[in-house]
């Protein structure tokens, strides 16, 4: 398979990917490419931007069904908890009718549709057959310090695997979300691999003690008004980028992401590593992050606005923008644009959906997904229409 005339962050000419048992065979200036080449598929694009899948590091996939919740700034996660079971009860009750099962698959959906071809699950293991994206759950998921029961006891087990622990740590502006993080550091006995979530109170000294932070800025800013100080903990432990759920965050992670940008506390360049070559590293996520040969064939491709500032271009982008979406060298996600070229390859259980109006292809029974989940909630909002 050929994916050609795209352009890659960095590099002046464009480019064609070449697939091979999905990995990537070699990556090939446009004028060194060989006419000859029988590839059976070759997908030609313009004005198109080609990344490696984006890694996704902080999701509840079974909470990607809420609409956001919230009545006010708070002072931390207790006070938001309390607040909405109290002010929201209603809608809590009637998105939990939805079974997980199909709570999760939407979230699975919600990834892919954005351009993530790897997410971390944040809560209770989750038993899901050939998922389409990956479900990295190779971690120990504690909640938190204030409701996480017997967390003391779970942190410092002596049959624990060699694994990450990851926390939400820090969800707050008041002094007891700080202190928090120090009993954590302090009960952290084994001295356990500690990936924290969010760190909105969390200070450079207690930043030390962390593997890597998981900033997830709109879900902050959306409940506390706030977010952690990325610009000073980056010098202390590896930043990683989060989505959090539709609870408390924008189901749309571009807008996301354009969010975080205007905060002006990682760089461009480091905020797009946050999504790519950090968690690769950080979840040891073997050949992934990166567009280069020999590596994994997961691919994100994008239209693009200003083929001259690709940077800026990357930042610009929507779900309705994405073109294309590779997972270990098979389409997962394909735009009606393509469809001609692509075709042969989406005979099999793919569905038709639109975002904001325009065709995607999508792997896996998504329109039924829909449909069954509307027989338990009618109400419910998607981003895609059917």
């Amino acid at each position: 398979m050929l994916l050609c005339n795209l352009n890659m962050i960095g590099l002046e000419a464009t480019r064609c990917i070449h697939i091979e048992n999905e990995k990537i065979k070699d990556i090939i200036e446009e004028e060194k490419l060989i006419s000859g080449n029988s590839d059976a598929l070759r997908l030609d694009f313009d004005d198109a931007i080609a990344l490696p899948g984006l890694i996704n590091s902080h999701d509840h996939l079974d909470f990607d069904l809420f609409p956001r919740l919230g009545n006010r700034i708070y002072d931390s996660y207790v006070d938001w908890g309390a607040d909405i079971q109290q002010q929201d009860k209603k809608v809590i009750e009637t998105v939990n009718q939805i079974p997980k099962r199909l709570s999760v698959q939407w979230g699975i959906y919600k990834n892919l549709l954005n351009g993530v071809t790897s997410v971390v699950h944040h809560g209770e293991y989750l038993k899901i057959e050939n998922p389409i994206i990956d479900i990295f759950q190779n971690c120990y998921s504690l909640h938190s310090v204030g409701r996480e029961k017997n967390w003391k006891l779970k942190l410092n087990t002596p049959f624990a695997k060699h694994q990450p622990f990851v926390i939400h740590v820090g969800e707050g502006t008041n002094k007891e979300s700080c202190e928090e993080i120090n009993q954590l550091i302090r009960w952290n006995l084994f001295k356990r691999q500690l990936i924290g979530v969010h760190g909105v109170s969390m200070n450079i000294q207690q930043a030390k003690a962390f593997e890597a932070l998981i900033w997830c800025p709109d879900s902050n800013l959306f409940l506390l008004g706030a977010t952690a100080a990325i610009d000073k903990l980056k010098k202390q432990t590896k930043i990683l980028f989060g989505t959090d759920s539709t609870v408390s965050a924008s189901w749309n992670l571009w807008e996301q992401l354009r969010l975080a940008r205007k905060t002006e506390l990682l760089s461009d360049r480091e905020l797009i590593d946050a999504l790519t070559e950090s968690p690769a590293s950080t979840w040891k996520l073997d050949a992934l992050g990166l567009l280069k040969k020999g590596n994994k064939a997961d691919i994100l491709i994008a239209r693009i606005k200003d083929r001259r500032d690709l940077i800026n271009g990357f930042f610009q982008i929507n779900p309705v923008d994405i073109l294309a979406v590779f997972k270990l060298g098979q389409i997962v996600l394909l735009d009606e644009s393509l469809y001609q070229q692509g075709k042969q390859y989406l005979k099999n259980n793919f569905s038709k959906v639109y975002i904001d109006g325009q065709c995607k292809y999508v792997k896996g029974e998504l329109a039924g997904l829909t449909k069954e989940i509307k027989t338990y909630h009618p109400d419910v909002k998607f981003p895609v229409e059917i």
